[in-house]
């Protein structure tokens, strides 16, 4: 029996989801747990294979994750109209760093092969590289995401490439990596493609921790609960 929690906020469409998942699973003992405690109990219990958000707050749980474990970083899994890859940074305090977003790409890649998939990553930056100048701003951003490529293929074998702020040209390359400029730009993508225009996301995979846990958002949809648990319940069982 495989052994799954759930967060339960104000949106109620976590209820909806579980009913659905249960009728497809019956293998599975769901478990409905109301406030962040319990939740973040949840994650550090051996004996419960895997935990979603559902529509609890997220502040409190990855601060209370945080100061456990050093290593932390998420990314947000969307897999719809003929793309699939992995969005991140998307917590908006996330990635502020060169350095951090070079260790969110190391374990997107191996989150990737240890599905057998190639890891074809897309660094973005919050212009063209004709934009250089246009701003401090931006001038910073271009220089961060030409050091983070370069960083990348020194530490890994990973396929990567800098397409700059043409995201429209990274998914139509196929990449199952996008590392946005930053939390907060990888946030409002998120939002503009999953909750805006209903792109399938599957929750937000949790790293640098042995659990599972999926981070989701407290705006979701029934459909995307649902496929939140499902992908709790394939990693339980790889």
């Amino acid at each position: 029996m495989t052994k799954i929690t759930i967060g339960l906020g104000d949106n109620k469409n976590v209820i909806k989801a579980c009913e659905l998942f249960k009728k497809e699973h019956d293998d599975v003992e769901i478990t409905l747990v109301r406030n962040d405690d319990d939740l973040v109990k949840a994650i550090l219990d051996d004996e419960i294979d895997g935990v979603v958000r559902g529509s609890l707050p997220a502040s409190s749980v990855m601060k209370q994750l945080n100061s456990k474990f050093s290593d932390i970083s998420r990314a947000t899994y969307i897999n719809g109209n003929d793309v699939e890859f992995l969005l991140t940074p998307v917590g908006i305090d996330e990635g502020s760093t060169i350095e951090d977003k070079l260790k969110i790409a190391i374990h997107c890649g191996e989150f990737l092969e240890k599905q057998s998939k190639k890891v074809k990553i897309a660094v973005m930056a919050s212009g063209r590289k004709g934009d250089y100048g246009r701003s401090e701003e931006i001038s910073r951003s271009i220089d961060e995401s030409e050091q983070l490529t370069q960083l990348i293929k020194e530490n890994t074998d990973f396929e990567v490439k800098n397409h700059y702020i043409l995201i429209e040209k990274a998914i139509a390359d196929n990449c199952n990596v996008i590392i946005a400029p930053n939390g907060i730009i990888g946030n409002i993508i998120f939002r503009s493609l999953v909750l805006v225009n209903s792109w399938p996301s599957c929750g937000a995979v949790t790293f640098g921790i042995n659990e599972i846990y999926i981070d989701t958002s407290r705006d979701q949809n029934t459909r995307g609960y649902l496929r939140s648990l499902k992908l709790a319940y394939k990693l339980a069982n790889i």
